[in-house]
C-alpha cells in the first residue's frame, strides 16, 4: 500500500493506493507547529479508523507547499513508519518537461496533478484548474510541456478576506446562491464569491486558450476541495478532485523502486 500525502495552507489531504486503486481519502487542518508525534499518531489514528493497518504502509510520497512543516512531518513518516517518503519536488522523474522561467518555483501539488492529468488524457492540451486556498490553472500541452499557471485567490481565501477585512461583513457558507443579485448580507456575499469565481474561470480558461493553444481547444479538468461546487456549471469538461493524490502515487512509482 501507498500513502499519498497533499500538504497545502489550509489542509493535509491524504489516500491511501493499493494496486493503483485509491482506497482511501482523508483531510486534516494544517497546523504550522505539528510536531512529528502529532502527525504520526494522527496518520496511524486514521488508517486504524478506516480498518487498515499502518504496518501494510510500504511508501509514502509527499507534496507539500508548506516547507515549515516538512521536516516533522518527514520525521514522523521514519518514527511511526519506519519509511523515509518520497518528496515531490524539483529534480526527481515527473515525465513533464516544465518550460517556466523557474521550474523550481513551480508547486508541488501543480505538478502532481499535472502527472495525472497527462497520464488521464495522454496526447491531449489540457487546462487544470485546482480549487483550493488559491485557485491556480495550469496550462499543459499534448507533448507534456508545463508551460505555465495563474494564481488567485481561492474562494474560500476571498470570503476570509472580506470578513478580516471589513467591520461589518458576517463569515458566510460558501453555497451556490439562488439569484445573482443578493438580497441581504449573507446572500450578497454568497453571490460576490461563487458567481465572481464563475466568471473567473470562463475569462481565465478562455484567456489562456487563446493565448496558448490558439485554434485547438484544450481539455479543461477541475480538481480540488471546491471544484465540485462548480462541477455542474459546464465551464469543466470534468471534475477530478483526487487528481493530486494520484499524481503524487504515479510520481512515487516512477521514482521509488
Amino acid at each position: 500500500m501507498l500513502l499519498c500525502l497533499d500538504v497545502g495552507n489550509s489542509q493535509i489531504f491524504g489516500g491511501v493506493f493499493e494496486d493503483e486503486k485509491l482506497l482511501l481519502r482523508f483531510r486534516h487542518e494544517t497546523h504550522r507547529t505539528s510536531t512529528s508525534d502529532q502527525l504520526g499518531i494522527f496518520l496511524k489514528s486514521a488508517l486504524r479508523e478506516n480498518n487498515i493497518d499502518p504496518k501494510r504502509i510500504k511508501n509514502i510520497g509527499i507534496s507539500s507547499v508548506v516547507p515549515s512543516l516538512d521536516y516533522s512531518l518527514g520525521s514522523a513518516c521514519i518514527k511511526y513508519f519506519n519509511i523515509d517518503p518520497f518528496w515531490l519536488r524539483a529534480g526527481v522523474k515527473t515525465g513533464l518537461k516544465i518550460k517556466t522561467k523557474n521550474p523550481a518555483e513551480v508547486g508541488a501539488d501543480l505538478i502532481a496533478t499535472a502527472i495525472a492529468g497527462v497520464v488521464a488524457f495522454p496526447g491531449k492540451d489540457m487546462i487544470i484548474a485546482d480549487f483550493g486556498t488559491a485557485t491556480t490553472f495550469a496550462a499543459i500541452s499534448k507533448d507534456k510541456e508545463f508551460l505555465g499557471v495563474v494564481i488567485q485567490a481561492g474562494i474560500r481565501t476571498s470570503m476570509k478576506a472580506l470578513q478580516t477585512s471589513t467591520d461589518q461583513l458576517p463569515s458566510v457558507q460558501i453555497v451556490k446562491p439562488e439569484e445573482i443579485l443578493g438580497r441581504d448580507s449573507i446572500t450578497s456575499i454568497q453571490a460576490g464569491l461563487y458567481y465572481g469565481q464563475l466568471g473567473a474561470i470562463k475569462e481565465l480558461i478562455s484567456g489562456i486558450t487563446k493565448e496558448v493553444f490558439k485554434k485547438e481547444k484544450p481539455i479543461t479538468i477541475g480538481t480540488g476541495g471546491f471544484s465540485q461546487l462548480i462541477e455542474n456549471e459546464k465551464v469543466l469538461n470534468v471534475v477530478m478532485p483526487d487528481l493530486v493524490l494520484e499524481g503524487i502515487s504515479l510520481a512515487l512509482l516512477m521514482n521509488v523502486k
